[in-house]
């Protein structure tokens, strides 16, 4: 009766409550952002009590608000701290894994009297930790993972009365763990993990916490000795002090935490031998990392005794074998020991009592065979072990095992026959046998591998025939068997493996004929078959394998011609020799980089040392009998002058449809060929890409060696009007400024800029060829196995040194603005090379402090959130988009896809880490050795794509922590005025002046024009001396019509005539060097008084006095013949009129172009800080 009365007088007062929590509950619902709609039913006008709302709980009798609960819920906006504390009986609030982004506001928060929980973990907080947290005395639960938090961890944290769980991990908290933390005594869990701490010993007060059962102190920068205070936490149940700079012993004491579950002490620099007694006593031990140390001794018996889950002690100095008492525990599914020095065999019961999923033993001394139980349970997936001295078969028993995935037993000392069963196991992705004594053949079984990836059985005694059903392994990527005994025709199925990569089986003995077909292998990047016995012609079909870079059929019995359609390919690599092939060689392996890709091929000719000449003996007799017809000298000298004379005009009238006056050419290095070189091979033949900024030519120079040019293209129009060769009206923009600060870059992480060449219609720039193409490319492929970690740190790294460089080295600096994995070249090593600055703008500093873009940039996936809602770009755009690249080398994923539904490749790795785990956002194709190196890489990708730019480290820093995961590594610097100067430098031989490299294209235009004819008299004069050497030695040219008069006289005559045409030759030959080294001396001489027009002059000689020599050499010609007899000089005669023709030609171009020179022009420098130019119009011929 009184408590109703009670009630009564109190339900005016409750009501009013329960409105006012509802004014505050709706008000905190208007400052989110609620793309998921949780707060639908909270609502004023429905009259509903809050205790209703969605994630709402209230006190059962008074019905005020005591718990929020909105984690999960996607919400957006500021921490509503002031209004979430006026909530008198507020217990429990968590917005567990939302985008709350503010900071945690210090006077508001302490209001909260009657807080027990407090979850804001996997948020966007940011500043530092409020030290009034510790006034909140009823706290319990405290958890601030995942977060942006910076400054240190306040010491008045040490004042929680009532705490049990305090988590700190995932933020950028600094300095030191402060020793007030052991004043917690109620402390339960202590998760500092994953936090830039300063270098600092792990805190003795810990050691005051008797009640802690977790201590998670992974990656905080200790150093120093485990102290000895810790062996009071007799409670302990998780132990992790990874990846951190401990060193000294591993504590003996560990033994006495006989609660401890779990040991993770890996990464260190402990040392010392292995603690040896005590641990029967841990009888609640499961798991134990401490791999990755310098530990030394045995393995303790006693901790092999333990039921233990997981045992990793890989990378140590242990030694000594591996106790059998291992074998016994009932749960133990991992034990990876690699790198080590243990001997002896494995125990012969290992995997019979135990759920054995992993093990991995490589690089010991292992011996004996492998444990006939090691699949007892069924659940083995990986086998490894490489490097030992295994020997024995493969147990019939693990031809059962239908669990396997992977098994690598390369480098040891096995042998016999493989399991027929095994061959044929349904799951296995790779199998590696490499290096061992294995003999038989690959059993038709094989074909029940339908997952099986990678097949490598090189350097064995494999023998007999490659099965029919290897057809079937659709999934085949690396087929590799060289140095076995395999014998018999390559399998006609084998071109079904349509995502086949890479094929060898060199130093083998296969034979008979390529199957038809080979054109479906549209992804082989290698073939190698050298060595074996082969025969038949090779297949056309290859020239359409467009990504093939290496070929080496050396060492067979192919016959017939080399296809011509072999030039389609793009080769790094062309071995043919020694085989019995026969013709000539295609035009574009005609040179210097192949001379031994083709010797010992008796019947092949070509230009190249080592072949024949091309004549074909057998039309000897064809050649006499056209010889008797005194018509043959005509007919040759006729077919070369018109041939030649076809070339010639055909060039010119291209020339002339590239209108190459108005060309220039601006060079950045030191070149060996011209802007026409460049422009003839803009063929769709020669096409390797396109993108957004134009397309890209792979250009093979005379000298051998390969460039990519660019060519751009404007958004404007389309691709083939903005920027055709013979037309166009090109707004310049700025891009001479821009492509004049770009060609200044040196840096070994950057693609080299050799030239750019531009007219009013075009733009073209030329870089330095990438053989492995784009990251992008090959890491979204089926070849992403060829890139594992070790190449894949490699490429972050030089990536981020390149990056930096851009960022902080360059004056002014240079955001790249469309930075992707696309945009990543790989050289032949793997190295990393920044490109593509089709999109990249110089950024202008005014005085204000302010940068701003000329246009939008960027590619979908890789722009950074801010960019939406400020469309300005600067370096943390950079360095969000380098985020997301490392994000795509650890998980091998495409930064955008349809299996991430709305969201991009940086959300799904926030919540799949938060939801499963790392190991389900790591590329599976990568070694799990290298575990940790990459989790250290994915936070500094999840660092760099941190939602706020503020929190994005500079990319010096990213760099720096980049080489620390690689072994701390230093960058190559030195100090020069105080200041850091990378490891770059700027080539003087590069600072060319651009008059200088006008009149060296002029000369180089010069020559090419003057060469046809020169060929031409050369030729002509050697088959005018060969001729006449036949003919005086063939008695069917006797007669004196043919022969000529022999008196000595006559014979006098025209030897002194000869004489003088060849000793007028060689006048004007050497008075036109001279005016060709006069005319070089004065472009290399900095005088200020040397006039354009004397340097042309010097050039124009220089043609004159050469057209005479040649001239000269043309008149030789049937002269010589003259010796012979009327006939003969008579038919040569008519093939001299056209080569004259040809010449007149030459030096009716070159006088026109010096008719049009001013010889009273004022004199101009042609220094290298002169703007005055040469142009070139007046020099080319």
């Amino acid at each position: 009766m009184h408590l109703q009365i009670l009630l009564i007088l109190l339900l005016p007062t409750l009501i009013l409550s329960i409105n006012q929590e509802s004014l505050y509950l709706h008000t905190i619902k208007l400052g989110f952002d609620d793309p998921n709609g949780v707060f639908s039913n909270w609502n004023l006008h429905d009259n509903s009590s809050p205790c209703n709302w969605y994630g709402v709980k209230c006190d059962s009798l008074t019905r005020s608000v005591t718990s929020i609960d909105l984690s999960n819920t996607n919400i957006a906006g500021p921490f509503p701290a002031s209004l979430l504390c006026r909530l008198k009986y507020i217990k429990y609030i968590s917005f567990y894994n939302n985008s709350i982004n503010s900071t945690l506001p210090v006077e508001e928060l302490s209001a909260c009297k009657s807080l027990v929980h407090l979850d804001l973990a996997q948020n966007l907080l940011v500043g530092s930790l409020p030290s009034s947290l510790a006034e909140l005395h009823e706290l319990k639960y405290l958890d601030l993972t995942g977060n942006n938090f910076t400054g240190e961890i306040p010491a008045s944290f040490g004042a929680f009365r009532r705490l049990e769980v305090l988590g700190l991990v995932e933020n950028l908290l600094t300095g030191t763990i402060p020793p007030e933390i052991g004043n917690i005594s109620s402390l339960k869990q202590l998760n500092l993990s994953y936090n830039p701490f300063s270098p600092g010993r792990v805190p003795p007060e810990i050691g005051n916490l008797t009640n802690l059962e977790v201590l998670w102190l992974t990656d905080c920068g200790l150093i120093g000795e485990v102290p000895g205070t810790l062996r009071g936490l007799n409670k302990l149940v998780n132990l992790d002090l990874a990846l951190n700079n401990l060193y000294g012993p591993i504590p003996s004491w560990l033994t006495e935490l006989t609660s401890v579950e779990q040991i993770e002490l890996y990464n260190n620099s402990f040392s010392g031998e292995f603690p040896v007694n005590g641990w029967s006593n841990m009888t609640s031990l499961r798991r134990v990392d401490v791999s990755m140390n310098r530990v030394t001794g045995s393995i303790p018996n006693g901790l092999c005794e333990l039921p233990l889950e997981s045992l990793n002690l890989y990378e140590n100095q242990l030694y000594g074998e591996l106790p059998v008492a291992i074998a016994n525990s009932p749960n133990l599914y991992e034990l990876k020991l690699f790198g080590n020095s243990l001997n002896g065999t494995l125990p012969e019961d290992l995997g019979k009592f135990s759920p054995l999923v992993w093990i991995d033993v490589s690089n010991n001394e292992f011996s004996g065979e492998i444990p006939v139980n090691l699949c007892g349970n069924g659940v083995l997936e990986e086998v490894l072990m490489i490097d030992n001295s295994f020997s024995g078969g493969i147990p019939q028993s693990l031809s059962q095992c239908r669990s396997l995935l992977r098994v690598r037993l390369a480098h040891n000392k096995f042998s016999g026959d493989v399991p027929v069963e095994f061959w044929g196991l349904p799951r296995l992705s790779l199998l590696e046998l490499t290096n061992n004594s294995f003999s038989g053949g690959i059993a038709k079984t094989i074909a029940g591998a339908s997952n099986l990836s990678a097949l490598i059985l090189s350097k064995n005694e494999f023998s007999g025939n490659i099965p029919e059903e290897i057809g079937f392994l659709e999934s085949l990527v690396d087929f590799v068997g060289n140095d076995n005994k395999f014998s018999g025709s390559l399998p006609v199925s084998i071109v079904n493996l349509e995502q086949l990569g890479r094929m060898d089986f060199h130093n083998n003995e296969l034979s008979g004929k390529f199957p038809s077909g080979v054109h479906s292998l549209k992804k082989l990047n290698e073939l190698n078959l050298a060595n074996n016995d082969l025969s038949g012609e090779i297949p056309r079909e290859i020239g359409s394998l467009s990504v093939l870079n290496y070929l080496d059929l050396s060492g067979n019995k192919f016959s017939g011609e080399i296809p011509v359609a072999l030039q389609n390919l793009k080769l790094n690599q062309l071995n043919l020799s020694n085989n019995g092939l026969s013709g000539g060689i295609p035009p574009s392996y005609a040179k210097g980089m192949y001379k031994n890709s083709f010797l010992g091929n008796p019947g092949l000719c070509g230009d190249i040392g080592g072949l024949c000449d091309g004549k074909d003996e057998g039309k000897t007799a064809g050649y006499v009998w056209l010889l008797r017809l005194l018509f043959v000298p005509a007919v040759l000298v006729f077919v070369v002058g018109v041939v030649s004379f076809y070339w010639k005009y055909r060039n010119y009238k291209k020339a002339k449809r590239l209108d190459r006056s108005k060309w220039t050419l601006t060079s950045f290095h030191k070149l060996d060929f011209n802007e026409f070189e460049v422009l003839r091979a803009l063929d769709e033949d020669n096409l390797i890409g396109s993108g957004s900024s134009g397309k890209v030519y792979k250009v093979v120079l005379s000298n051998g060696e390969a460039a990519a040019v660019k060519k751009l293209s404007r958004n404007s129009k389309k691709v083939d009007e903005s920027c055709d060769i013979e037309k166009g009206k090109y707004q310049d923009d700025g891009f001479d400024a821009e492509v004049e600060t770009l060609g200044k870059i040196r840096h070994k992480n950057i693609v080299r800029l050799w030239c750019c060449c531009t007219t009013r219609g075009c733009k073209l720039l030329v870089y330095e060829y990438m053989p492995n193409g784009s990251l992008g490319d090959l890491l979204h492929s089926s070849k992403s196995g060829l890139l594992d970690w070790p190449k894949r740190f490699k490429i972050a790294t030089d990536t981020a040194e390149g990056l930096s460089y851009l960022h902080h080295d360059c004056a002014p600096p240079i955001v790249h603005r469309d930075f992707k994995s696309n945009n990543i070249l790989l050289d032949g090593e793997f190295g990393a090379r920044v490109a593509d600055f089709g999109v990249a703008k110089v950024i202008d500093v005014d005085d204000k402090g302010t940068m701003s873009m000329s246009v939008i940039a960027g590619s979908c996936g890789y722009i950074a959130p801010e960019y939406a809602y400020t469309l300005q770009v600067n370096e943390k755009s950079d360095i969000y988009s380098f985020g997301v690249v490392v994000l795509e080398l650890v998980t091998g994923k495409l930064p955008v896809g349809p299996e991430y539904g709305e969201k991009d490749l940086v959300k799904w790795v926030c919540a799949t880490l938060d939801q499963k785990g790392i190991n389900h956002v790591i590329d599976p194709k990568l070694d799990s050795c290298f575990k940790e190196d990459i989790s250290k890489v994915l936070q500094i990708g999840l660092l760099c794509t941190s939602p706020l730019p503020i929190n994005r480290p500079p990319m010096r820093k990213v760099v720096k922590m980049l080489q620390e995961v690689g072994g701390g590594d230093q960058l190559k610097t030195a100090l020069t005025d105080g200041k850091l100067t990378p490891y770059y430098h700027e080539d003087a031989s590069d600072q060319g002046n651009d008059d200088k490299n006008n009149i060296v294209t002029a000369l180089t235009v010069l020559g090419s024009s003057l060469s046809g004819a020169t060929f031409l008299a050369s030729v002509s004069l050697s088959l005018s001396f060969l001729i006449g050497a036949w003919m005086a030695n063939n008695s069917v040219f006797s007669s004196e019509l043919i022969y000529g008069d022999t008196r000595l006289e006559t014979m006098s005559i025209k030897f002194i005539s000869l004489l003088l045409c060849f000793m007028l030759a060689f006048s004007c030959f050497v008075q036109s060097s001279r005016c060709f080294i006069h005319a070089n001396y004065l472009i290399s001489t900095p005088d200020t008084d040397i006039p354009i027009s004397y340097v042309e002059l010097a050039v124009i000689r220089g043609g004159d006095f050469w057209s005479l020599g040649l001239r000269s050499l043309y008149f030789a010609t049937p002269l010589l013949l003259w010796f012979f007899g009327p006939i003969p000089m008579f038919a040569t005669s008519i093939g001299m009129v056209f080569l004259l023709h040809y010449l007149d030609k030459n030096t009716k171009e070159l006088h026109k172009h010096r008719s049009s020179v001013n010889r009273k022009q004022p004199y101009q420098k042609l220094e290298g800080t002169t703007s005055s130019r040469v142009p070139i119009d007046r020099l080319v011929m």
